[in-house]
């Protein structure tokens, strides 16, 4: 079994583990995810409408971008989007760089050093999840982000947070101005909205919060499941 947009040294002999996640594309904020042991329309619009709910999505509020799997193209899911009054684009055909938003996102999580090569089991796919996406959003400084935490831009904390940065920042240029030799060091800058938005396709201009939707799949370890017996 093969997992679409994924590379070729994730697919292996045996039975493959997905993982649904949902990112924002401004903050980076993963505000959904899912470990399951298929590619399902129906899981993923369980997904959509759970995340929908728990983030306050209001409609005609949100572009989703989606890669052209199987399921995000189905008519259940975009049934639902329609209920819940979600746009929808999707990369087009044969552009790998597409969801590149997405792509960055599996990297980070792909070049932990503590991925395992494979998994044994969806249980430990599903733990190993449960650590990483709240160190992702809470704990990884992204440098597209102004070396924010996704969390920290994603609630509109900010402004509250670089002051905080600025203020420590002039602390040291006060106790030893000959270490910076230009001026005044600042951090970071706050990213701007637009450039995000504009970024994810022609139509994500229309709404006021972008979402990426990603599959991907995860391996796993114990031989057995080449033979089925998983």
């Amino acid at each position: 079994m093969s997992c679409p947009d994924s590379r070729p040294s994730w697919v292996s002999n045996g039975p493959n583990f997905y993982l649904y996640v949902i990112l924002d594309i401004f903050s980076r904020y993963v505000v959904g995810w899912m470990v399951a042991n298929r590619e399902s329309a129906e899981l993923a619009k369980r997904l959509l409408a759970e995340t929908s709910q728990k983030q306050q999505i209001a409609p005609d509020q949100l572009t989703l971008h989606a890669d052209r799997g199987a399921s995000m193209r189905s008519k259940p899911v975009a049934s639902r989007l329609a209920d819940l009054g979600v746009i929808k684009t999707h990369s087009r055909p044969h552009v790998s760089d597409d969801n590149r938003f997405s792509e960055s996102h599996f990297k980070t999580l792909k070049y932990l050093p503590e991925f395992p090569d494979r998994f044994g089991s969806i249980q430990d796919a599903s733990a190993f999840c449960q650590a990483f996406f709240p160190w992702y959003n809470t704990e990884h400084h992204h440098s597209r982000i102004g070396l924010l935490t996704p969390e920290v831009l994603h609630y509109g904390r900010a402004d509250e947070n670089i002051g905080q940065r600025q203020t420590v920042l002039s602390q040291a240029y006060e106790r030893n101005p000959e270490r910076f030799v230009r001026a005044l060091p600042k951090p970071p800058a706050k990213p701007r909205r637009s450039g995000s938005t504009r970024r994810c396709g022609r139509r994500a201009s229309r709404s006021n919060t972008n979402l990426i939707y990603a599959g991907r799949c995860l391996k796993v370890v114990d031989k057995l499941s080449k033979e089925g017996n998983v």
